[in-house]
């Protein structure tokens, strides 16, 4: 239960209350943003909430149950405050969000009356509408650990194992050649097999796009020319002589840990597991056998 200030809630009771709403956006790089709708910048706590970025609130939902509390926040992008660039980059993707009641005649009241994370952002033009999912989202995700054919680890992690600061697994290179928004010919990978960083991860190190990662669709090569496709445009158009960092890619199959990465000690699938064409199978004359010993019909 929320402890809400006696002189807060006297103002509350009062009928004439001077309150504005204040959110605190911590991003998973942790910078802090804070933003209000009032016309002018307050503090809560530490932080500087900005005025003036167009922040406005719809109406929010709150349940008794475990089912998710929904709400949205819209406002307009500011290159001081928030940029579209910064949005379209990933920055803010689930970050966390503190959503304070204050009164701005005294800032010392206030209280809090939510907290989540941002989900889905729609842009228009220099608009932008933000979803923000409540604390019960986290209990609509997959959680704990998977029985599937494909590994469940990610290539690199402290379960894979596999070092991706080795030279047979990293490579760098430059963009020579831009065939379309996310597609672009290489140099500097020449040494590396066809295919070797499909699924792999691509660092942007100069350039616009400088600092973002992205994941590789596809790593080919075709008449002696290295060409990468990415999963997903960049936040800024990609430029000849755009430097980045690669690592290398895996599809968790047994077969790729086994004869590319030597790693199948630390494989976390069930490549015998039954398959779902197992499942619907039936017995038919003349069938070697039933697939679990048995003999056919």
């Amino acid at each position: 239960m929320r402890s809400v200030p006696s002189a807060l809630q006297a103002k509350l009771d009062s009928g004439a209350t001077t309150l504005a709403r204040c959110w605190i956006v911590t991003r998973r790089d942790g910078a802090v943003l804070g933003f209000t709708d009032h016309d002018c910048d307050l503090a809560v706590g530490d932080v500087a909430c900005r005025a003036g970025t167009g922040f406005t609130a719809s109406e929010a939902t709150s349940r008794f149950d475990l089912s998710v509390d929904g709400s949205e926040i819209s406002g307009a992008f500011s290159d001081d405050a928030l940029s579209e660039a910064d949005l379209a980059a990933g920055r803010y993707d689930a970050a966390e969000v503190a959503t304070w009641l204050v009164d701005w005649s005294d800032v010392a009241l206030k209280i809090l009356i939510a907290r989540g994370t941002l989900g889905e952002v729609r842009r228009e033009g220099q608009a932008f509408t933000a979803e923000l999912r409540g604390l019960a989202d986290a209990l609509a995700q997959d959680s704990g650990r998977l029985f599937t054919a494909r590994c469940g680890a990610d290539l690199g992690d402290n379960r894979c194992q596999i070092d991706l600061a080795k030279a047979a697994y990293r490579g760098s290179g430059v963009v020579t050649v831009i065939e379309g928004t996310s597609i672009a010919a290489v140099s500097g990978l020449g040494d590396f097999a066809d295919g070797w960083f499909t699924a792999g991860r691509v660092v942007w190190t100069t350039g616009a796009n400088a600092g973002i990662a992205v994941e590789v669709k596809q790593h080919h090569i075709a008449a002696g020319e290295v060409r990468l496709s990415l999963w997903q445009a960049m936040a800024e158009p990609i430029a000849i002589g755009d430097s980045f960092m690669i690592t290398a890619g895996c599809d968790k199959s047994f077969a790729t840990c086994r004869d590319r990465f030597a790693n199948t000690s630390n494989f976390r699938g069930f490549p015998q597991i039954p398959g779902n064409d197992f499942v619907v199978s039936y017995p038919l004359p003349g069938s070697p056998d039933n697939g679990d010993g048995t003999k056919a019909l």
